[in-house]
């Protein structure tokens, strides 16, 4: 499509964009004395280019632009060179933005994704529009405001259906079972983001929260499920679920802390470029559980605030960081609002742990030759000390106390959730049991169903041991082995095929456990999902044995010898 372009209009928005620059730089000129005058004439300089850049592009380029669209790519092009957090971000993404600084947006009480190329409910909201009115997982979303949904982005769709509170939202939809496409009439309410999604006991005085995310409500979220957790019962210890959390707000991290660690303490800091930058941070209220003990489990997915939670609480002694090294994100960010329809996301700062430690990763600002990101060296990892002398170290995320693997490999269950196939079977027997007992197991009769199922489907999966017979056979060919070579090829492809037509009873129980996991989730909400979880969690098992052996715990968390 092209756009008429308007000399005047160009100007106008040109003009808007060098006063933000200029009105920035000038800003910033007068809190970085240590800037040198020559730094400065570089930017006007810069500045200039650009702007004669821009302008010569956009009215004389062999093909009609559209200005915005071009200043966006210059953006764009110019902050990818930096890190991938430092962003522009434009009226589209502002909605992301309310999400993370308030927890709230305006929306139905549904999370979407692609299945099979069509727009799939994956998640509903208890309590909003669309859980209220009958909207099902496993939905398929097929028109909205009478806009055809195929081959539309799932941000595109987000967009449509997100919008003031109070608003209705037209939605038609395709289920399993139903011959004609459903209309459903939603109502947009403000969506609260749950930043805990589970909390209960899992043993005897042996608590479990799950927090998945650090918005505004995160301290108070954690405070409410710990107030509900003491009604129910004596907690003697609890698990703080820290997996698969990307992060958040700084501030929202201060206050999970202060829930378990001693008034006053100064659990993390942060620094910029800037001289005498540094800002300590301090908690900032009485803990609500001092003393009790405590498991923080994480993964390579935990980042961003997750680490600051995890990395304070190691740093300090004051509980049990278990499961795999985190991803090691130790910058922070700072919003600023450029227009009324317009912020920038920045890196501004770096944060430190107690001991003093940077846990950052990837150097965005020491690239190789080809211009490819670095990784500090292990050899160059300083050690620092927590507050009992234990041995820790800087970049590279937090390390647990207690590695322990989330999962064995198994490839046929990757393959099955890499094609929905589990998700797919639940919507499917969702369509023909409308609940189950509470003691609901996966049967054999259910097993040789979903064994069906997948036939019918089409689906299949290359054994590994497939796949390195063909590359044998591929390079005995190529070599010109004889023929003797090549007869027990086909021997031991006769037995992979009589082994992989028992696929099924082979992967057996991990299917049960998964499949009953998913049918769960869809006939008894998340809850019934996160308890099916547990049994076969490696890692929460192993947080609640170290709770529950007080030796083990100290062991870990003892003062070393200097």
């Amino acid at each position: 499509m092209k756009y008429k372009f308007c000399k005047k209009s160009l100007f106008k928005y040109l003009f808007t964009c060098m006063l933000v620059l200029i009105i920035a730089i000038l800003s910033f000129g007068f809190t970085n004395k240590n800037e040198s005058a020559d730094f400065f004439l570089k930017i006007y300089k810069s500045i200039d280019v650009f702007s004669k850049v821009y302008k010569e592009v956009a009215i004389n380029y062999v093909d009609s632009l559209n200005p915005d669209d071009v200043m966006r790519s210059g953006i764009d092009g110019m902050l990818r060179s930096l890190d991938p957090y430092t962003v522009f971000i434009g009226e589209k993404e502002n909605d992301e933005i309310d999400l993370v600084t308030t927890g709230k947006y305006g929306g139905v009480g549904i999370s979407i994704g692609l299945r099979d190329g069509y727009i799939t409910i994956i998640n509903l909201l208890e309590g909003y529009s669309a859980a209220k009115q009958g909207i099902e997982v496993g939905d398929r979303i097929i028109e909205i405001e009478g806009k055809q949904t195929k081959g539309m982005t799932l941000e595109s769709v987000r967009l449509l259906v997100r919008g003031v509170p109070g608003t209705e939202v037209k939605m038609k939809i395709e289920r399993e079972g139903e011959k004609k496409p459903i209309e459903f009439v939603l109502l947009r309410e403000e969506i609260s983001v749950r930043n805990v999604t589970y909390s209960g006991y899992v043993e005897n005085g042996i608590a479990y929260i799950r927090l998945e995310r650090f918005t505004r409500t995160a301290g108070e979220d954690i405070r409410a499920a710990i107030k509900e957790l003491r009604t129910k019962g004596e907690l003697k210890g609890l698990i703080l679920d820290l997996r698969d959390n990307p992060g958040g707000l700084l501030e929202s991290a201060v206050e999970v802390l202060s829930k378990f660690v001693a008034e006053n303490s100064f659990i993390v800091s942060t620094r910029s470029r800037k001289i005498d930058s540094e800002r300590k941070y301090y908690t900032t209220e009485t803990p609500m559980l001092k003393d009790v003990p405590l498991v923080i489990m994480v993964n390579r997915y935990s980042a961003s605030a997750s680490e600051i939670v995890s990395g304070a609480i190691q740093d300090l002694d004051r509980g049990v960081i278990i499961g795999a090294k985190t991803f090691g994100k130790g910058l922070v960010q700072t919003i600023t609002r450029l227009t009324e329809n317009s912020s920038l996301k920045m890196t501004t700062a770096r944060y430190y742990t107690p001991s003093g430690r940077c846990i950052q990763e990837i150097d965005y600002w020491h690239r190789d030759k080809d211009g490819n990101t670095t990784t500090v060296p292990d050899s160059l990892r300083r050690e620092f000390r927590t507050a009992n002398n234990r041995k820790v170290r800087e970049s590279g995320g937090i390390m647990p106390d207690t590695v322990v693997v989330d999962t064995t490999q198994n490839l046929f269950l990757d393959e099955l959730y890499r094609k929905s196939m589990l998700f797919k079977f639940a919507n499917h027997f969702a369509s023909e049991n409308k609940t189950v007992a509470d003691n609901f197991e996966i049967t054999d009769e259910i097993l040789k169903k979903f064994e069906t199922y997948l036939k019918d489907k089409g689906f299949e999966f290359q054994e590994e041991g497939e796949l390195k017979l063909k590359d044998l056979r591929t390079i005995s060919i190529n070599a010109r082995y004889d023929n003797s070579f090549i007869d027990g090829i086909n021997k031991l492809e006769t037995i992979l095929k009589q082994n992989k037509e028992r696929q099924m009873q082979r992967y057996a129980e991990d299917v049960k456990k998964v499949l009953k996991i998913e049918i769960l989730a869809r006939l008894k909400g998340e809850k019934a999902r996160f308890e099916a979880s547990f049994p076969h969690d490696k890692q929460l098992q192993s947080a609640v044995g170290i709770l529950k052996d007080k030796k083990i715990y100290d062991k870990i968390l003892s003062v070393k010898k200097r």
